[in-house]
């Protein structure tokens, strides 16, 4: 298929220069999406129905057989050998059962060591007399070590998964789910089958892919591409607010304060306070005549203006032409008939361009947001009602700023001023949107995505018992209403597949402290996993954990609290321990990663290292978030993990 593109000769097809490069690099891309992926095979299931898709089974229509894969293939002739995952015909594959055979006779796994053929497994759904058993070749799918990124999971999609993965492109769902439970494979998947489902809406209006971090973001990024898609665009939310450069940071308290939705209203008020009314009517000379505007129809038009609520910029592209049809109206009564022409001309006027700017000042967002956070006169007028006094001390800057650009604007503070940029002038819409690790997000950030979608959809992934800010998301029905999508469905995962039991179930004691009544996750593995906790008395033991891990296959992972990274580095090195960081790729000489707890969320590997957990609760502003951020350690092995410390652990794992 990629050689019958690459063979394309396109000399003779297009009309101009400009019509080839297009095609040509639509063809490029075409051979891209076609690239063969070593050690990954074309299929990996079949599907043997008992009659014809969409026959009449009355009539006793023979069935056929489809085999089922990453990728649609055709053979020379066109005709279909692999049928993609995401068509109709391949649904049954994940959600037909026993009880519900959805008219398959047969249901054929496929195993595959290193891109080798070495195994099938069938089950012959519609046969009563055989009974319903685990898949030993699905089992070892899901536990096969982790090397390298994050990796598709279509062979391996679980009904419930499933249900997730093809929810229609016009609602947008909300998917809570424990540590190992597939959420973000789920999420990256959807898209993918959005893309399969919707194309050519989709390329319209384009899709987004929202991680925590850039490492997170490293780590998923050959997910899609492996699907065969390659126009997903990744970013972080301090990518998408990137107005300024962020140079400074805040404290917890400010950082908070600046995160509340109440935060908006404070905006939206500084901006609409630019508007003056007119005290004085506009006169427009035009040849011999003069048209005069009075003030008080001009305070009628501005009044109308504001009245709409639209944003601060359309009302004020829209005010010269709201006061040249006033003009057109008196001159229409005076017997003239002007046109279009002659309106756009009076909104040029020179006068009518002195009466907007005096009305309806330009506003630049930066500048807003500078003037709140350094001039307490302002702050206190717009924020009266909304915040206490205590709360805009803490947002206040100490030290006077000269310009937008010799600012230390924080994380919170670039967030502040793309609401204000969209209070200006409305922000792009995209088709999708896919939000990762969302509990960490404050309510001004979930704004900043949902105004990415306000005319598409979103997903949005987490697990409220892996917030580690400290304005962390209390609960999805509060998130969804800031992001906009309070209509959102909200779905829980609760079968882990990635963290052992033995694992999972050491770290669930933290759970009635951190997010009382939620669900803990209930493994599916049938490994129990290697599971130790060890005592120290120094950092040469912690390499010595990690030296035994590393005789396994797979990847090991060192998680540490932040400030003890420095002292492990060292003893790394000491011992001659080559090591990567969060979010390399692993290569068979290099399978070790040393990760800060602030960045091993979303990661996993298949043998963890958790070094002092009592540090890393220590390492946050308050208990909670320690636990939470601990809870996130815990839980990044998929194959074992040993806890060393030489601290006392944290009580609430006694």
């Amino acid at each position: 298929m990629r050689e019958d593109v690459e063979n394309l000769d396109i000399t003779d097809v297009t009309a101009n220069w400009v019509n080839a490069a297009v095609l040509q690099h639509q063809i490029d891309e075409r051979i891209k999406a076609l690239a063969d992926l070593s050690h990954t095979p074309l299929f990996f299931g079949r599907v043997d129905y008992l009659h014809a898709p969409g026959a009449d089974k009355a009539e006793g229509a023979e069935g056929e057989r489809f085999y089922i894969g990453r990728r649609h293939v055709h053979d020379a002739e066109g005709d279909p050998m692999v049928i993609d995952w995401r068509a109709p015909v391949s649904q049954p594959f994940y959600r037909a059962s026993k009880k519900d055979p959805m008219d398959v006779g047969l249901r054929r796994r496929f195993g595959y060591t290193s891109g080798d053929l070495t195994a099938y497994e069938d089950e012959h759904l519609s046969d009563p007399s055989e009974a319903a058993a685990t898949s030993k070749l699905l089992q070892q799918e899901i536990e096969r070590p982790r090397v390298g990124p994050m990796r598709d999971i279509v062979a391996t999609i679980q009904p419930e998964q499933d249900e997730i993965v093809r929810a229609g492109l016009a609602g947008s769902v909300c998917v809570q789910g424990g540590p190992g439970t597939g959420k973000t494979a789920v999420g990256l998947h959807r898209v993918a089958y959005l893309l399969y489902a919707h194309r050519e809406r989709l390329a319209r209006t384009g899709t987004l892919v929202i991680g925590p971090n850039k490492s997170f973001l490293h780590y998923i990024e050959q997910v899609l591409p492996a699907l065969g898609e390659l126009e997903v665009k990744q970013a972080t939310v301090d990518d998408l607010v990137a107005h300024v450069e962020v140079r400074g940071t805040d404290d917890a308290t400010a950082a908070v304060v600046k995160g509340d939705a109440r935060m908006a209203e404070v905006l939206r008020r500084a901006v609409r306070s630019h508007v003056t009314l007119p005290t004085e009517g506009v006169v427009v000379v035009r040849g011999s005549r003069r048209w005069r505007v009075p003030a008080y129809e001009l305070e009628t038009i501005v009044g109308e203006l504001l009245d709409r609520d639209i944003r601060y910029g359309a009302a004020r592209e829209a005010l010269p032409q709201r006061i040249a049809h006033a003009v057109l109206v008196q001159m229409e009564r005076s017997g003239e008939a002007p046109d279009d022409r002659v309106q756009d001309a009076v909104a040029r006027n020179t006068a009518v361009k002195a009466a907007v700017k005096a009305i309806w000042p330009p506003v630049d967002p930066a500048k807003l947001v500078l003037r709140l956070l350094t001039d307490a006169d302002f702050l206190a007028v717009h924020a009266d009602g909304i915040l206490d006094e205590d709360e805009q001390k803490e947002i206040l800057w100490s030290k006077p700023v000269r310009s937008v650009k010799s600012a230390k604007w924080s994380p919170a503070d670039a967030v502040l001023i793309d609401e204000a940029t969209d209070l200006v002038q409305r922000t792009h819409s995209l088709g999708h949107v896919v939000l990762d690790e969302a509990q960490d997000l404050s309510p001004m950030q979930y704004r900043a995505v949902g105004r990415r979608c306000t005319t598409g959809s979103a997903t949005v992934l987490g697990d409220l018992a892996q917030g580690t800010t400290p304005w962390a998301t209390r609960s999805w029905d509060e998130a969804l209403a800031h992001l906009g999508k309070g209509e959102a469905v909200i779905e829980e995962l609760t079968a882990g597949f990635r963290v052992p039991t033995d694992v999972i179930a050491y770290a669930s004691r933290l759970l009635p402290h951190i997010a009382p009544g939620l669900t803990p996750v209930a493994s599916v593995r049938e490994n129990p996993g290697f599971f130790e906790v060890r005592p120290t008395t120094a950092d040469e033991q912690v390499v010595d954990a990690c030296e035994e891990l590393l005789r396994n296959e797979g990847s090991v992972g060192l998680i540490a609290a932040d400030a003890r990274i420095p002292a492990l580095t060292e003893a790394l090195a000491a011992a001659g321990l080559t090591y990567l960081g969060p979010g390399e790729e692993t290569t068979a000489q290099t399978r070790l990663t040393l990760v800060p707890a602030s960045l091993a969320k979303g990661l996993e590997y298949d043998y963890v290292v958790l070094d002092e957990p009592q540090a890393v609760v220590d390492g946050e502003p308050d208990e909670r978030t320690g636990l939470r951020r601990l809870y996130v350690a815990l839980t990044r092995a998929v194959s074992g993990l040993t806890v060393t410390h030489a601290a006392p652990l944290p009580q609430q794992l006694a």
